[in-house]
């Protein structure tokens, strides 16, 4: 059996209105990112790990913010695509880990609807994990979201 790892990173600066989405799933009505696509951070993250552990590149790569097609583009669209590329080089998850950043809003509520919403996409066990900048920088001033994962990829018995 061979394995590969991936780490994935990203962050959005955040504004007033319209709707924040986490893994797929609506965690604020009072914020959105500002973004080219929908601005999930933690599928963006994901998709990033996978990527790396297929040795395929980042997700500016695949999806460049410079393209209009992906332009307000469900991150889900991002996930699928990269999913089928995994595939092709016959490999499987075997858990994704993922660690958000933020202020606000507070996570703690929404990180079980997060993982069995990943779970659904991907079809790999999933751990979400919320914490805070502590006040320092960016994230911690509440002005941004961060995400980061790691995920592991198996082929073989």
């Amino acid at each position: 059996m061979a394995f590969r790892i991936g780490h994935g990173y990203d962050i959005h600066r955040l504004q007033p209105g319209g709707k924040l989405v986490l893994g797929g799933v609506v965690v604020s009505t009072e914020m959105s990112p500002i973004a080219h696509s929908d601005g999930d951070v933690v599928i963006h993250a994901i998709v990033d790990a996978l990527l790396g552990a297929i040795c395929s590149g980042d997700i500016g790569d695949m999806f460049p913010n410079s393209d209009p097609q992906w332009k307000n583009a469900d991150s889900r669209l991002f996930l699928n695509v990269t999913l089928k590329a995994v595939k092709s080089k016959q490999m499987s998850i075997a858990n994704i880990d993922v660690t958000i950043l933020a202020e606000r809003p507070k996570l703690g509520p929404k990180k079980r609807e997060i993982e069995e919403n990943l779970w659904q996409l991907t079809g790999a066990p999933v751990n979400v994990k919320a914490g805070t900048n502590e006040g320092c920088d960016a994230v911690g001033r509440g002005e941004a979201i961060a995400c980061h994962a790691v995920v592991l990829l198996t082929t073989g018995n």
